[in-house]
């Protein structure tokens, strides 16, 4: 899997950020990937959502958000997410030529995508892929934080574990049921990182692999 490193303008005020192009041979989407809130584009879950789409032939540009680029610490303003994926946005319309233009990510990167995309419509945008969107803190079920999902004009994918602590199904699924471009894809015994048990009979890279194979299959029949 080549690897090409980039930096775009992220916002005006906060500068560059670093993206990194992966990009098959015979590649039928891009996805524009967003990361969780405590994590990086070089994180191990982010390099193997990136790995098992490739091997599917679908691209993905990874991009940080401006604090994760300067290191970490306390989150950015939505304004600041919102430009920032648009940017990324812009950057992988370019990197992607005329292939379809997918976006979302992990966790917080999946939210941020969909909440931009809820303000207004992302030019060139086909469909949101959630890799375990965050519907609520552990611990505090809830489910306000999808409210926007109804102001969203594309197809929504969502790629979700039973034993995610940030998503309870029987909160998750009737909030995607309300959707009428919703997908719900449910992933047994796996975690908020997708991390599943021993009696799933499935290895970390199998889930991962089977992941992809559903974006690819979903993004097929847009």
């Amino acid at each position: 899997m080549d690897v090409t490193r980039l930096k775009f303008v992220a916002t005006e005020k906060k500068g560059e950020v670093t993206g990194l192009w992966v990009c098959p041979e015979s590649v039928t989407h891009a996805l524009v990937l967003a990361h969780a809130a405590s994590t990086n584009i070089e994180h191990a879950s982010m390099v193997a959502i990136a790995q098992a789409l490739h091997d599917v032939g679908i691209a993905t540009l990874r991009y940080n958000f401006p604090y994760m680029e300067k290191g970490g610490g306390g989150l950015d303003g939505r304004a600041t997410c919102f430009e920032t994926v648009r940017s990324a946005m812009s950057q992988a319309a370019e990197l992607a030529s005329d292939t379809p233009l997918l976006a979302g990510g992990r966790s917080f990167g999946g939210r941020m995508t969909s909440m931009a995309a809820a303000e207004e419509p992302i030019s060139g945008l086909t469909g949101i892929v959630f890799y375990a969107f965050p519907l609520h803190p552990a611990k505090k079920p809830a489910t306000d934080r999808g409210d926007h999902l109804t102001g969203v004009g594309v197809p929504m994918l969502f790629l979700s574990g039973t034993r995610d602590a940030l998503a309870e199904l029987e909160l998750l699924e009737p909030t995607v049921d309300k959707l009428p471009r919703g997908t719900l894809h449910i992933i047994d015994t796996a975690d908020h990182s997708f991390k599943v048990l021993k009696r799933s009979g499935l290895t970390d890279e199998e889930v991962q692999r089977d992941s992809a194979e559903r974006v690819r299959a979903w993004a097929a029949g847009l």
